[in-house]
């Protein structure tokens, strides 16, 4: 689950044409469940996701909009070393 009650995830879906997808959830897990059967985000909904590649913690809804933007500015690979790099200890 997540680490606070106001924590919020950042989370990167590789989608079945090979884009990645970034998003925002209090649940990444059932935020993925809802990509899955279509109730998602309009990209997922016409570029199916095909795996949840992981998530970073941030404190706020705030601070997690503001990764979410730099995640988005950066290209595939560089958005998923992004992820790599905060999952490490």
């Amino acid at each position: 689950m997540n680490d606070g009650a106001d924590s919020w995830a950042v989370y990167l879906l590789e989608c079945a044409d090979g884009r990645v997808y970034t998003g925002i959830a209090r649940d990444p897990e059932q935020r993925y469940a809802k990509h899955l059967s279509g109730k998602g985000a309009r990209f997922t909904r016409a570029n199916p996701p095909k795996r949840l590649l992981g998530w970073v913690w941030v404190a706020s809804r705030s601070e997690a909009l503001q990764l979410e933007i730099a995640w988005k500015r950066l290209p595939r690979d560089q958005r998923i070393a992004a992820l790599q790099a905060s999952l490490k200890p």
